[in-house]
């Protein structure tokens, strides 16, 4: 699937800072999705607690595994959220570039910058 493509289900996690609060969600547009929580305007949790570092991003091919994902996401303790965070951003930088590129991750801490 294309970067950037009109649908590109994904999950993502997103911090307050480093071992900081963390959120969970899911998405079939998360270059809207993770700007509008950079920028404040949706409601709720994140904006409540200044959740707006992306530390954790996966695409998937279709919604359903996408949320299938989300839900075991939730249920993980955090300490295995954590390891699932430092395994591909050892050092919880935002993966969010101000451009609205994507740095992403691999295992290791290896990046590359894929854009909308």
């Amino acid at each position: 699937m294309a970067f950037g493509a009109a649908k590109e289900p994904a999950v993502y996690i997103l911090a307050s800072k480093r071992n900081g609060v963390l959120y969970i969600g899911v998405s079939s547009a998360p270059w809207d999705r993770i700007n509008s929580h950079k920028q404040g305007l949706i409601e709720g949790f994140t904006h409540r607690y200044s959740i707006k570092t992306l530390v954790y991003i996966e695409f998937h091919d279709d919604m359903l595994a996408a949320i299938r994902r989300e839900k075991q996401l939730k249920k993980w303790n955090r300490a295995w959220k954590v390891r699932l965070i430092e395994q591909m951003n050892p050092e919880w930088q935002d993966l969010w570039l101000p451009s609205g590129e994507l740095l992403m991750a691999r295992e290791g801490g290896q990046t590359s910058v894929f854009g909308k």
